[in-house]
């Protein structure tokens, strides 16, 4: 008998599904969420309440696969939720995990002690190709990352990047088709404030 592991509690693990929009993050959340259930366990999935476009009661990926969910609006919120229901849950899925503040990189540390399994599927980099709120924190520390690409709408080649279409630059535009486009490298445009460059190349000029 193998008494290296007697008294040890179970440890679980953190799980990051990244990637540009249209690569199937949530896609692969989904597929995850159901093959713990075939196994039997006990799952608990969320998304934040800014994510409303397509069911306000699952997440639910482009091609149109679904899985219930409850949304939620912060991650205090998250914790009110799950806490209650904590011993009856194995498994907790966060479909768009980018939209929850740094708060939840603690809540995942929380969690995987208490030997939960914590899936996160969410953007690594914003538009502007910078990184996008918790995900990279929470990619550092995670157990497994699977960063996943698209394909790019103008060439066809990976796509690693969101590349927005039109000319707001609010950070959190929820949208899909129509307003955001996968792109490679080659193909990627990020946004450039012709005003502020303007004025940043001014003195230069005027020094010449």
């Amino acid at each position: 008998m193998n008494h290296l592991n007697s008294g040890r509690a179970d440890v679980g693990r953190i799980e990051v599904i990244t990637g540009p929009m249209f690569s199937g993050k949530s896609e692969e959340l989904i597929r995850r969420l159901k093959r713990a259930r075939i196994a039997r366990q006990r799952v608990a999935c969320f998304k934040p309440d800014i994510d409303l476009r397509y069911h306000r009661t699952a997440i639910s990926s482009h091609s149109s696969q679904t899985h219930e969910a409850e949304t939620v609006a912060n991650v205090e919120r998250l914790r009110d939720s799950l806490y209650p229901q904590l011993h009856e849950v194995e498994v907790i899925g966060l479909d768009e995990a980018q939209f929850f503040d740094d708060s939840i990189i603690p809540l995942a540390v929380e969690l995987v002690h208490v030997g939960k399994r914590v899936i996160l599927a969410g953007l690594d980099t914003t538009f502007n190709a910078e990184p996008f709120g918790p995900i990279p924190a929470i990619m550092a520390i995670a157990d497994e990352v699977t960063k996943l690409s698209a394909v790019c709408m103008v060439c066809g080649s990976p796509a690693i990047h969101t590349q927005r279409l039109g000319s707001s630059q609010e950070l959190v535009v929820v949208g899909a088709a129509g307003m955001y486009e996968a792109r490679c490298r080659a193909c990627f445009q990020p946004f450039v404030d012709e005003n502020a460059s303007e004025q940043l190349e001014l003195p230069a000029i005027q020094q010449l």
